[in-house]
């Protein structure tokens, strides 16, 4: 196929009319996953992320109970699956391929499209202040994966494995050097005045340089809480910093890797037929039974290690785990083989109509997550972040959904995307695009 295709059609975007109404759903399931654990950066303190000990309250048992639950079925797969339909996204953007219009756009468009994506990314973490923010990575990933949009299916599964074992590999050998590390700094303060080498020391301070991040600390927390209570620019201030400190380190050593070879197994699994409902029922099953209880079992060792380690951090943190990858990459491909099945019996009509439009308008429902939340927890807004027990913060995603359940679908019967979506097509096209239906 030619990499520009038909000219008259490679230079506008796909019309509604030209979706896959699979991938939208699947879009819509991905996006709502994924703030079951960004609610935790944006609701409590950061070490809550790692730590069950956060927001426990009154109701430790409950509180606990919700954070294994969290961490047994969604935690690293949603955002894979988002990764995933990423790839996907790029497979279509630039070949055309499975879309009704046949055509793929040009390199320059491409490129102008992630360029964009990187700008909208900026925004949504220095000016709406989520340091989570995933749309810098991804717009990074989206200028890398351009050279393999015509890659035969196998071989990208084989380059998707490649990238995840290395990954894997990083992750084990980062643990293995935090341990040593925690235990080196240990033996140095039993004994201050001890004659202790200098790669004792070396250890040593690779945890000092981390252990704010890790370590459960009551008065750092506070510290934290009491920051991000107070006016916009002084959040603005804490924000932009943990953000660069995350593009210089964890984003380049962690966080592509794990993007790039998620969305490269959505490019396969694209192409494959996989994520537009193309397959058989057994198929589907198949993939359900198999990464479920690959998934759940991995995942639910992980969870037992960590409670019978007493929730060490070096434990729970997938980011130092070997196995992290194999559970959420298992659980990606359950949740995707579950979602399929729903798409091809048609079940609970009303349900996917409104998953898809969440999945259709999803970069503005990203971004509103964003907003929301900023308003809500920071001294921007209410300043209510480490007010609510973990419990509480999910009720606040419920509300959350059913808002964008809602709101989603009716704005798609005004408008032909999403205000995001609009200003992203705009200015790819270099035109302003037709809004109103």
């Amino acid at each position: 196929m030619s990499e520009v295709g038909n000219v008259s059609n490679a230079s506008v975007p796909v019309g509604a009319s030209s979706r896959i109404a699979s991938l939208d759903i699947l879009r819509g399931f991905a996006l709502l996953g994924i703030l079951l654990l960004n609610i935790l950066g944006f609701g409590m303190a950061a070490i809550g992320y790692f730590h069950p000990f956060v927001g426990l309250g009154n109701n430790a048992e409950l509180n606990y109970a919700v954070w294994g639950v969290v961490n047994l079925f969604f935690e690293g797969s949603m955002r894979g699956l988002f990764s995933m339909l990423f790839g996907a996204g790029v497979v279509m953007f630039t070949t055309g391929f499975g879309s009704h219009s046949g055509t793929g756009k040009s390199a320059w468009l491409h490129y102008k499209r992630t360029f964009f994506l990187l700008l909208i990314g900026i925004f949504d973490a220095y000016v709406l202040l989520w340091t989570g923010d995933i749309l810098i990575l991804y717009a990074i990933a989206g200028a890398v994966l351009y050279p393999l949009r015509n890659t035969r299916p196998k071989t990208l599964i084989l380059l998707s494995a490649v990238i995840l074992l290395c990954s894997s590999f990083i992750f084990a050998t980062a643990g293995e050097l935090m341990t040593e590390g925690r235990d080196a700094a240990a033996i140095i303060e039993a004994n201050p005045e001890g004659n202790h080498s200098e790669k004792l020391h070396s250890q040593a301070d690779l945890w000092y340089e981390s252990e704010g991040t890790f370590t459960y600390n009551e008065t750092a927390i506070q510290e934290e809480l009491d920051l991000r209570r107070g006016s916009y620019s002084q959040v603005a201030k804490i924000s932009a910093k943990k953000v660069n400190e995350h593009l210089m380190f964890f984003t380049p050593v962690f966080m592509l890797w794990d993007a790039i070879g998620m969305m490269i197994l959505g490019m396969a699994a694209y192409r494959l037929g996989f994520l537009s409902a193309q397959r058989s029922k057994k198929d589907y099953i198949q993939l359900a039974v198999v990464g479920f209880s690959i998934g759940l079992f991995v995942n639910g060792i992980e969870l037992y290690q960590a409670i019978e380690s007493n929730y060490d951090v070096l434990v729970i943190s997938g980011w130092f785990q070997g196995t992290y990858h194999i559970g959420r990459v298992s659980m990606a491909l359950g949740w995707l083989g579950l979602v399929m099945l729903v798409c091809q019996g048609e079940l609970w009509p009303s349900l996917r109509s409104r998953l898809a439009a969440v999945g259709r308008t999803a970069l503005s429902n990203y971004l509103l997550h964003s907003l929301l939340c900023l308003i809500l927890f920071t001294g921007a807004g209410f300043g209510l972040i480490g007010t609510f027990e973990r419990w509480e913060l999910y009720a606040i995603v419920l509300i959350i959904w059913l808002f964008q359940l809602f709101v989603s679908p009716w704005w798609l019967k005004r408008y032909a995307f999403g205000p995001a979506e609009w200003l992203w097509r705009t200015m790819t096209y270099g035109s302003k695009q037709k809004w109103r239906i």
